[in-house]
């Protein structure tokens, strides 16, 4: 009779696909390219430190190389799940080795089901989760205490990942703008552009000092403002921004500044509004006003902070023409205009952000701290019991940071008082 031919092994291209989907997660979640992909990211923002090269963090390559340690961390965290869940719920034997320490009792009769019995009990006493197995001349118990640790040290492993690719998102998208405004005026959050219509308006500086000079209040009274309709009013103090169509709004710097109308000879306004004293903080704004129609530039300085009087300096050029000094209220000629101190006010330099990486920057230290605190704090001990012939093999492993030999003496010395073994040594 013809010997038949070995038939081919069909494989299902579901099965090849899931093989092949396997093999992949692997490789992306092993620790080694983990590794160094993290240590490209670092070297690149190195690179980018440097005013110059600042915009290698915008290009395309560089968004690939978060998404690829993004998607390294999902898969070291997706590989190593199933194993870290079946050790919770269902617990396995601890071999020999890796951190495993044990002790070995020997038993005066064979293993029953009466010790079993005992030591379940006293193991489910302490917190251990169980899982028994009946051997052929004896019996095993496997059991595990916190092993939910595992999973927040999985969990830890993701968060490195998310604070990457949060910081990262940040460096290559965060806008930021910095604005000054005098009371009563207002800006945009964000540069210019298309349906850009969020904005903000200072309606008042309330600030206090003691005696000493030192800063007791600083609060800064804000509208914002959408599609130039008036939302809502905050206050933002020194560590409690506002936020406002996802942008956090800070008040910066502020300084004094003083309302000023300036004419003419003949009367005619040429400038009616603030002016910030002796600082350009104000972003756009100068410490100074010019006057092209006149040829004459008008600069202002706080020349006596406690009588509240203003030195108003006009110079053509290089050339000063005059100075005069001014208290509110007072309209006095200077140069080729007439100048009146309304009001002394302050100016307030805002900045605006918007980081789409914050969430992700956060997410991340959250389930960092969590994870961590959950993993320090609730150590996994996994022990196995082990009955057979006329030995007891009592094993136990616990994490790099805990030391089990106290909860390992004590594990020993409850089973010898329970199950009066004739003798006891060190393995």
């Amino acid at each position: 009779m013809a010997r038949a031919a070995p038939q081919p092994l069909i494989v299902h291209p579901l099965d090849r696909a899931a093989a092949w989907t396997e093999h992949a997660l692997r490789r992306l979640g092993d620790a080694r390219l983990a590794g160094v992909l993290l240590a490209v990211a670092a070297a690149v923002n190195l690179i980018a430190a440097h005013p110059q090269r600042s915009w290698v963090l915008d290009t395309p390559p560089y968004l690939g190389l978060l998404g690829l340690v993004l998607a390294s961390g999902i898969a070291g965290v997706a590989v190593r799940l199933p194993a870290a869940w079946r050790e919770w719920r269902r617990p396995g034997p601890l071999p020999d080795g890796g951190g495993t320490r044990s002790l070995r009792l020997a038993l005066t009769e064979p293993p029953t089901a009466a010790q079993r019995a005992l030591v379940a009990e006293l193991l489910s006493g302490r917190g251990y989760r169980l899982a028994d197995r009946q051997l052929r001349d004896g019996w095993a118990i496997h059991c595990v205490r916190h092993g939910f640790s595992r999973l927040a040290g999985l969990a830890s492993h993701l968060a490195l990942a998310l604070l990457v690719v949060g910081a990262g998102l940040g460096t290559a998208f965060a806008e930021e703008t910095r604005f000054g405004l005098f009371p009563g005026d207002q800006s945009l959050l964000a540069a210019p552009r298309a349906g850009m219509t969020a904005a903000v308006r200072l309606d008042r500086l309330d600030a206090a000092f003691d005696p000493a000079g030192a800063p007791l209040r600083f609060d800064t009274h804000v509208t914002f403002i959408r599609d130039g309709r008036a939302v809502r009013q905050t206050v933002l103090q020194v560590n409690d921004p506002g936020s406002f169509d996802g942008y956090l709004i800070h008040a910066w710097t502020y300084g004094p500044a003083v309302e000023l109308r300036v004419e003419d000879l003949a009367g005619g306004t040429q400038f009616d509004g603030f002016v910030a004293l002796g600082a350009a903080s104000t972003g756009s704004r100068a410490p100074f006003i010019e006057l092209p129609a006149l040829g004459v530039t008008l600069g202002a300085v706080l020349d006596d902070a406690a009588t509240n009087r203003l030195r108003v300096i006009a110079a053509r050029g290089a050339e000063v023409l005059e100075s005069v000094v001014l208290q509110p209220g007072e309209r006095l000629r200077v140069g080729p205009t007439w100048v009146t101190v309304r009001r002394f006010g302050a100016y307030v330099t805002f900045v605006s952000r918007r980081d789409p990486g914050m969430a992700v920057l956060f997410a991340g230290g959250g389930l960092l701290v969590a994870s961590l605190a959950l993993a320090l704090y609730f150590p996994r001990r996994r022990v196995s019991v082990v009955a057979a012939g006329d030995r007891l093999r009592l094993a136990l492993r616990a994490e790099r940071f805990d030391n089990p030999s106290a909860e390992l003496k004590r594990l020993a010395d409850d089973l010898a008082a329970r199950l009066s073994p004739a003798s006891t040594g060190r393995a």
